[in-house]
């Protein structure tokens, strides 16, 4: 079937064209895929230890989330905004999300994350988006990741429970506080019983200020999550 629709609907490199995939070998060369992990501070992060436990440093310890996983700067290259781009707006490429997957799992294997100490009694969750996002992509592009993340690294990952009940503006235009104040209740957790005692890893595609990560942590807390960690392709700053 995927040979099939590879004959009538090729797929291109979006780096250099070639056709055949998404991103080529030698494009994915390109691609300077993280092999640290950094703290939180949104000033001058931290990069933080190899058998590091914690993901945060002494002046983020406030922070909501216990941590951060992510592959990419956003900033740095200009392919790694144009798969993220592409696979967000039109035309909307939803198969993107095995490659940009991949990407985050590559990240995961040479930060040394991948261990079956830090995925034990874990869990995948999507950041939700709106009806009106949902209905013009046709497909949460968090969601996607977290479906391939879980083919991978064979963890659950439980969609649907965390939802958005609130209509929000896009965080690229808001200030800091407004966007606090935009997230305010902005989700809601139907069934608190799947995240109780778990070690809950929220995926989303770009962490800029963490401000949507952290309102989801706040409310998973309050379920009962042991503890609330985010995974994503690209983090800005």
């Amino acid at each position: 079937m995927d040979k099939l629709l590879d004959l009538f609907f090729p797929k291109f490199c979006l780096g250099c064209r070639k056709e055949g995939t998404f991103l080529c070998d030698d494009c994915r060369a390109l691609l300077d895929i993280a092999e640290h992990n950094y703290c939180l501070c949104e000033s001058h992060p931290l990069r933080l230890p190899k058998d590091a436990k914690t993901g945060k440093c002494n002046r983020c310890s406030d922070k909501k989330l216990a941590g951060l996983y992510f592959a990419l700067s956003y900033k740095e290259k200009q392919l790694a905004k144009k798969l993220i781009y592409q696979f967000k707006y039109a035309p909307y490429l939803k198969d993107l999300a095995k490659t940009l997957a991949s990407i985050i799992i590559e990240h995961l294997v040479l930060s040394g994350k991948n261990t079956e100490e830090i995925w034990q009694n874990s869990v995948l969750v999507a950041v939700p988006i709106d009806n009106k996002k949902l209905k013009t992509r046709g497909y949460n592009q968090s969601e996607e990741l977290a479906k391939e993340l879980s083919k991978f690294l064979k963890i659950p990952a439980i969609l649907g429970n965390l939802v958005k009940i609130k209509s929000t503006k896009p965080q690229m235009e808001s200030s800091r506080e407004e966007r606090l104040a935009n997230l305010e209740n902005a989700f809601a957790i139907k069934n608190p019983e799947e995240f109780s005692g778990k070690k809950v890893f929220i995926v989303d595609d770009v962490y800029t200020t963490g401000s949507t990560m952290s309102e989801c942590a706040k409310i998973l807390r309050k379920a009962g999550a042991k503890s609330v960690w985010g995974i994503c392709i690209a983090r800005e700053g």
